[in-house]
């Protein structure tokens, strides 16, 4: 397939038709021949609206605009001619998200995209569900999931699942959270309190602290866990995680030390592997294989390179065109499916669960991220 030639955000009401226009795609097919007279008119094919509920105006006007650029790119993709994208402004708010989804159901969508925080998604739920309309929001907050709510974002629940499983794999039998008392941090610890009960192990030591607080957030570990941890998962970032991975041995959890585990955000943080203690650590993430292909494409297609969000907003259109595409009467994504997404395999699964296949990550000296395995399809064993 040659490189796609560079689009431009489009007008409010999108179709692929429109976009293979606008490349000049449509004379490259076959030529009718006979008389002019004797063709007949072609026919537009029947509509089928999905709803993009976007941060087009306020502070997150540019990020709404990359992600509408990437349902667009989507849907061209894929070639179906028979979509309309309507977007639909949210202004970053939870009240714009919840007029927005009104407006969605009057226009007649069967899916929305979107919208883009977890508040946003909250809000446009109950419209949404009031219309039967399924939607696929770009949020990583898993509360937000549902009976016809999809949250696409990679969540923490996702990497600690994934990351605790590899610590098992290798006879982990006693685990703790040492993170920041902060939105992600509680989700960690939410995360890893369901996951040992779901698989039967010791109720986890759960610290959260107060930010720069390294070192007694380490000593609380160890005056919980006299006998010792077999893994800890550190949920901070940068020096602090840092000073966290540092403080594990002189606090007494030595001997032997506990594996050392993190997430995904360690993939941006090249500045860990400055601390010996966190060389060999392992995480959950998505596949930079994936994210490069989409970015060139997505740079290929508009000159610039996509933010992160971008990559949620292609896969989340990609699955909205399915469903509109498919007999009326499949009022939602079908369910138990596996896609490629630009993040990895993703699988919906029904009442709103989102399984991802992660991959899995060791911190090196050189500060680099190794990766140990690639992701696993969602569902198999340690995904």
């Amino acid at each position: 397939m040659p490189p796609l030639p560079r689009l431009t955000l489009l007008p409010r009401r999108l179709s692929v038709l429109a976009l293979m226009a606008l490349v000049g795609l449509g004379a490259c097919g076959p030529q009718a021949s006979g008389p002019i007279a004797s063709r007949q008119p072609l026919q537009d094919p029947p509509r089928n609206r999905i709803a993009l509920l976007l941060p087009l105006s306020g502070p997150q006007a540019p990020l709404g605009a990359a992600m509408q650029q990437a349902a667009e790119l989507a849907l061209f993709e894929r070639g179906s001619r028979a979509v309309d994208f309507l977007p639909m402004d949210t202004g970053g708010t939870a009240s714009g998200a919840a007029a927005a989804a009104r407006q969605a159901s009057g226009q007649g969508a069967r899916v929305i995209v979107g919208p883009l925080t977890a508040s946003e998604t909250s809000a446009a739920s109950a419209a949404a569900r009031a219309a039967r309309i399924p939607i696929l929001a770009f949020t990583n907050d898993a509360a937000q999931s549902g009976p016809g709510v999809w949250t696409m974002g990679v969540t923490p629940a996702q990497q600690v699942r994934r990351a605790m499983a590899a610590a098992m794999s290798d006879g982990a039998q006693r685990f703790a959270l040492a993170a920041p008392d902060d939105a992600f941090g509680r989700a960690l610890a939410t995360a890893m309190r369901s996951m040992a009960a779901e698989w039967g192990l010791a109720e986890p030591v759960i610290v959260l602290h107060a930010q720069r607080a390294g070192t007694s957030a380490a000593a609380e570990l160890a005056r919980r866990a006299p006998t010792g941890l077999d893994a800890v998962l550190i949920g901070s970032t940068g020096q602090q995680a840092r000073e966290v991975a540092a403080a594990l041995a002189p606090a007494g959890l030595a001997n032997p030390s506990p594996r050392i585990l993190g997430h995904a955000l360690w993939a941006l943080d090249a500045g860990l592997g400055q601390e010996p203690a966190l060389h060999g650590a392992i995480f959950a993430a998505p596949d930079p294989a994936s994210r490069n292909r989409f970015d060139a494409r997505y740079e290929g297609a508009f000159g610039v390179r996509p933010p992160r969000l971008a990559g949620i907003a292609y896969d989340a259109a990609g699955v909205a065109a399915r469903v509109v595409l498919t007999p009326r009467g499949q009022a939602g994504p079908n369910t138990g499916e596996v896609f490629d997404g630009v993040d990895g395999p993703v699988r919906l699964q029904p009442e709103g669960r989102v399984q991802r296949g992660l991959a899995l990550f060791a911190v090196e000296p050189s500060g680099e991220a190794r990766m140990l395995e690639r992701a696993p399809q969602p569902g198999a064993a340690g995904s």
